[in-house]
This record gives C-alpha cells, structure tokens and sequence, in this order.
C-alpha cells in the first residue's frame, strides 16, 4: 500500500468560534471535536494528508469556517491541505462568493448539504444556473444525499457534465435496516455518470451501533465500488459522525479488511491516488 493516506472528509467543531444550530437535534455530536484529538489518532492510522469537509455552518459563517481550518493547516507537522467550502448555489450572491473562494488556492472544493433541505432547492433555476459555474474551474461539488434522492443528484450530473461530482457516504444507505432497494439500483445508475466518483465514507455510522459486525456494511462498500470502478473511489472518514458507531480506527480497519483481496494499487487509487487527482493534491 502506498506510504500516503488521504482522509478526504474530516469535519471540526469548534462552537466557540462558529455556529452550528444542527447540533441541537444531534446531542451525541453537539460538543467540540478539534484538530488535535482526530490528528493524534489519525496519525497512528498511518494518515498522512486530510480535507476538511464544511459542517454545515450558519450561512455567515462559511468565510470563517475556511480561515479557521487554514490557520489549523499553518501548525507545524499539520496533516491538512484544504477545505471543502460550504455554499449557498440558491443565492443571488453566489458567484460573488465564488470568485472569492476561488481566489484561495485553499479551497479545494464546495458542497451544499441537500439532504436538509427540500428538494425544490436543488431543483431551481437559480441554483442549478449556478453549480454550472465551477465547469472548468477544476473545483469538484460534493453531493451529500439520501438513497430517495440520488435520482436528484443524478439530474444535477446530467446538467453540468463538466462538473466533477462526489457522491458521500456511499449514498448514506440504511445499513441498520439492510435496506440495500432501492439503493442498490441507484447506485448503479449514477455510477453510469463519468463525471461522478464515489466518497467510501462513514459507511458505519448507518450501521447499529451496538450489533454492526464486517458483514453488516461489506455489501454496500462492495457494491459502491464494483458499480464506480476503483479509479473513482475516495475515502473519507466522516469523523466524527463516525464515531457514533466506531472509532476512526475501527472503520478504518473494517475498510481494509473489506478491501484486503484488492490489489495494492487498487487501494492506493481508493485510498490516495484518485483523491490527489479528483481535487488537485
């Protein structure tokens, strides 16, 4: 395996510096989770470079996210290399804001969480007119969805082609419940898109917390990547969302077991190569 290890989904919370009013509905995760309590044990996964995935902050402050990571990114021996910037492409100020972000070699990337928000959002003229914009900038738009909506996220594909797109989570399945229909088949469509690679993260955190067991999740990471092919799979930890079923180190051992009969340089391109690429590392 190769000596790099790229977590392309890290999520910080500092309340004191930042609001988070989603925290509220989510009282296991509704506390702090800095930089130095993930890196001490990513480190010992043998991590070596991290994307800081937005977190769905207050709308104001998303400028203030981005600085927040980049000073974490100036300690010494820092592990992070960029962020992927929360948006707002239903805004009239949106390519204002582009402009901006894009100024900052920072950022690497842009998601708006659609999941939260009804469909009609993703749906819109304004919007839609918008995600448009980052054809050709070389920044990739993460897409964070139910199973029920990826037939949304695969509209969204459809209209900007030039667009690279990041499915998360494997499309969030239902792992408690099994439920592998209809997401089995969806998966199967969007990965029909060239322009679409699949995020093999937080898998685990769908799981029961206190009976997942290697078997519970295999089918869905097994399916994801059979449908994308292994140039178009990344990893991600989603910690801490992770942690409410397994600690960063224990998803990160059930992936490799998953993924112990691939060649080396197939887990290289899940776990390094195809993320240096897909955001310019």
């Amino acid at each position: 395996m190769s000596v790099a290890m790229i977590d392309t989904h890290l999520h910080l919370v500092y309340r004191q510096r930042l609001s988070y009013s989603w925290l509220a509905q989510s009282p296991a995760l509704d506390r702090d989770f800095p930089y130095e309590t993930y890196a001490a044990e990513a480190r010992r996964c043998g991590v070596t470079d991290v994307l800081h995935m937005e977190v769905d902050v207050a709308p104001a402050d998303i400028v203030a996210e981005t600085g927040n990571v980049e000073t974490l990114s100036s300690l010494p021996g820092s592990l992070l290399r960029g962020v992927v910037s929360a948006c707002r492409p239903e805004d009239e100020g949106f390519a204002e804001f582009l402009e901006r972000q894009r100024a900052n070699p920072f950022v690497k990337g842009f998601r708006r969480v659609l999941h939260v928000v009804p469909d009609a959002v993703s749906e819109g003229a304004l919007f839609r007119a918008n995600l448009k914009r980052l054809g050709g900038t070389g920044l990739p738009f993460d897409l964070c969805v139910r199973p029920d909506q990826i037939d949304k996220a695969i509209a969204l594909a459809d209209l900007a082609p030039d667009v690279q797109f990041v499915l998360d989570h494997c499309g969030a399945p239902d792992v408690k419940g099994r439920a592998e229909h209809p997401w089995r088949a969806r998966i199967t469509e969007i990965a029909r898109r060239p322009n679409v690679v699949v995020k093999v993260s937080g898998v685990v955190a769908y799981a029961d917390a206190a009976t997942w067991t290697l078997d519970d999740i295999r089918p869905f990471v097994e399916h994801a990547i059979a449908s994308f092919g292994w140039d178009r799979v990344v990893w991600g930890s989603d910690w801490p969302v992770c942690t409410l079923t397994a600690s960063l180190s224990t998803w990160l051992a059930a992936l490799q077991s998953i993924t112990r009969g691939a060649s080396a340089q197939e887990r290289d391109k899940l776990f390094a190569l195809n993320a240096r690429r897909v955001w310019r590392l």
